[in-house]
This record gives structure tokens, C-alpha cells and sequence, in this order.
């Protein structure tokens, strides 16, 4: 069967906090999700929780919301976005929409995934995470169903690239945290149809991360970013990342902020992660990618 939607752009009604038109929306597979076809859960989302910030939960039917460029002003680039949450959650705005909007200002058409999570047995991701005992247990089969949305993702761009006005060899992967450990995943598990032809893993997992293989001969180029003052201690995480790549002989670029704590996003806190975001439009057009 054809699990792929060639031209099925479903309109969900889904609206930004921040008063921006509603964005077409993009399911993944045609039926239940390959590998959670039995699952029940609906998704939600939480609003007052310690996190402070929309965070979206329970997905099991994985989508893409598709955020374009201002007219004319598209340069061919694609990049999917996954926002972080542990694996309980996505925070959807700091992570995902946000982001997708600043990027587009330099014209790229971005993607923001909301991939398969675990399931919930509250209304609060947020308190849920932190009272289940050891999470890579729980986590470590969800990666294996998250990486394969990811892949999904990059496939699905690549096959309609014509249709959002996208080169379907200008197509990355961009994540936070839990995103980061999906989007590193990507970067070592592909097929011809699924690499990335980028990746940036932002204060990522690394240790959940699917990586049975190393970094394959082709890798993306990397862009790999966190605070040292991470309260996690993923800041070594990020680090070995970028030794990963450098011993596989493949292009990366390693920023480590002094302080900006894990979760920054969007966020702005008067700190140097504020600006985050621009030393990676910086590396995007260096590698030719913000260019027509």
C-alpha cells in the first residue's frame, strides 16, 4: 500500500500564538503510522506547564506543518525542524514555529515535524517527564519510530520539492534536544531518498541517539550547538558529536555558548544563545545555501 500523500495538504485549523494565519499541514502516512498502529492516544497540548510554552503531546499520527518564504523571496533551501520535549513533548513554538518563521525571512521553506512521542498518562508532559524514573528505558523504542518520521520527512520534501519551489539537494534537518538526538539520528541512518543534505543537532542527546553504524561515508555536513552551562550536562554530548564527524573525515562546525542553560530555543534571555540562530544562517550561506 502507498502510505505516502502525494497532494494531500490537510488544513487542520491550527493557529500560532502569535496571530499568524493558519499553515497548511501535511500528514506523513496515508493510514496509522508504520510500527504504532495499535496506538490510541490523541493529541494535545498543554499550555500551563513547567516549561512555560505551548508543548504539544500524545502525537501519534506524525505531520509536517509547511511554513513558506516571503514571495520571491524563496532560495531553493528546505529544512525539516524538530522541536525537543524528552520524547513526552515538542515544544512547538520556541523550537519549532518560531524558528521555521525567522529562517524563512532568509528564504528558506521549513517543515516543522511533529513526530511520534510517548505516550502520556497525564495532562502535563512536563511534571510526567521528570516523576518516571529512568527515561532511556521508555525513550529508547520511541527513537526508533521518531527517526523513522524523520526520514519520512526528508523523503516527502524531496519528492514534492517542485511543488514548494524547493532543490531536492538543498534539504536539512534542524533539532532540539530530543529533536537533536532525531535529527543526528537522521544524519547517520538514511537512505538515497532520505539523507539530509545538512544536519544540526542543537544541544542534543547524543546518548539516545540511533548510532549503531557510526557516521556513514556520505554523512550531511553538521552544525552542532549548546551551552556549557547546560543543566543536563549534554554540553560533552555535543562535543563528541563533532569529534564524530571530524574522525569520520566530514564537515562540521561545533559553537559552545558559555552560558544559555538546554531549552533556549527562541527564547530570549540577554545572553550570547540569544543570537543563536544567526551563526546558523551564518554557516547556511557560507555553505552556499542562502543563495538563489
Amino acid at each position: 500500500m502507498n502510505l505516502w500523500l502525494p497532494f494531500a495538504v490537510v488544513l487542520l485549523g491550527l493557529f500560532s500564538v502569535t496571530g499568524f494565519a493558519q499553515e497548511p499541514v501535511v500528514r506523513l502516512y496515508a493510514g496509522p503510522a508504520p510500527g504504532s498502529a495499535d496506538w490510541k492516544q490523541t493529541e494535545q497540548e498543554s499550555r500551563t506547564n513547567l516549561w512555560n510554552t505551548r508543548v504539544t503531546f500524545n502525537v501519534a499520527s506524525p505531520t509536517l506543518t509547511v511554513f513558506r518564504p516571503p514571495a520571491g523571496r524563496a532560495n531553493g533551501t528546505a529544512v525539516v525542524i524538530c522541536p525537543g520535549g524528552a520524547f513526552f513533548g515538542l515544544s512547538i513554538d520556541s523550537e519549532g514555529c518560531e524558528v521555521a518563521r525567522w529562517l524563512n525571512q532568509k528564504g528558506v521553506t521549513c517543515f516543522v515535524l511533529k513526530y511520534r512521542l510517548v505516550e502520556c498518562k497525564t495532562d502535563d508532559p512536563t511534571t510526567e517527564v521528570m516523576t518516571r524514573g529512568p527515561l532511556e528505558p521508555v525513550v529508547a523504542p520511541i527513537v526508533k519510530l521518531a527517526l523513522a518520521d524523520g526520514n519520512a520527512a526528508i523523503k516527502y520534501v524531496r519528492q514534492h520539492a517542485a511543488e514548494y519551489g524547493v532543490k531536492p539537494d538543498r534539504i536539512g534537518i534542524i533539532g532540539f534536544s530530543a529533536g537533536g538526538t532525531l535529527a543526528v539520528s537522521v544524519a547517520m541512518n538514511y537512505t538515497p531518498e532520505s539523507r539530509p543534505d545538512f544536519a544540526a543537532p542543537i544541544y542534543a542527546v547524543f546518548n539516545w541517539a540511533i548510532k549503531d553504524h557510526g557516521v556513514p561515508t556520505d554523512a550531511p555536513p553538521a552544525f552542532i550547538l549548546a551551552a556549557s552551562d547546560d543543566p543536563l550536562g549534554l554540553a560533552p554530548q555535543s562535543v563528541e558529536i563533532y569529534s564524530a564527524w571530524l574522525k569520520a573525515g566530514k564537515p562540521a562546525e561545533l559553537h559552545m555558548f558559555a552560558r544559555g542553560g538546554h531549552g533556549f530555543g527562541m527564547k530570549e534571555q540577554h545572553l550570547p544563545t540569544d543570537h543563536w540562530i544567526e551563526r546558523f544562517a551564518d554557516w547556511l550561506e557560507h555553505q552556499g545555501w542562502l543563495t538563489k
